[in-house]
């Protein structure tokens, strides 16, 4: 497994709801200011299932990022497993510092694992910069 972390200076609540709402993942899911992500919807709970769509923003390509939750713990884990089969996980844990985002997924076969984690750290990185700055 991959793993990226950040740490988020921000209470729990506001962090779990920024993760977890469509409405705020639309303004963080993308690992490049030429992307965007303009859907979003999240049925969370454990069976529940989500899905987002990643765009570049010249219209030249996009995807749908989905997949279904396997566990969901309210404040604290989320793991699920993507269209393609491969597992997430994420956990939020409070600290003295704020609360960490520690995220560890199955690498695709692809692309490169650095490549795949620079990706999804950047993603991280503008969670964690929209959380602080909203």
């Amino acid at each position: 497994m991959i793993t990226v972390q950040a740490t988020i200076q921000a209470a729990i609540d506001k962090v779990w709801n920024f993760w977890t709402s469509p409405e705020h993942i639309t303004k963080w899911n993308n690992a490049s200011p030429d992307w965007h992500t303009p859907y979003a919807e999240n049925d969370l709970k454990t069976g529940g299932k989500f899905k987002s769509t990643m765009a570049a923003k010249d219209g030249s390509m996009s995807f749908d990022f989905e997949g279904e939750y396997t566990l969901v713990e309210p404040n604290k884990v989320i793991q699920y497993v993507m269209a393609d089969g491969r597992k997430v996980e994420i956990s939020f844990n409070e600290t003295l510092n704020g609360v960490e985002v520690i995220e560890s997924f199955d690498p695709e076969n692809e692309n490169p694992e650095e490549m795949q984690r620079d990706g999804w750290q950047a993603i991280l990185n503008n969670f964690k910069s929209y959380v602080e700055e909203n």
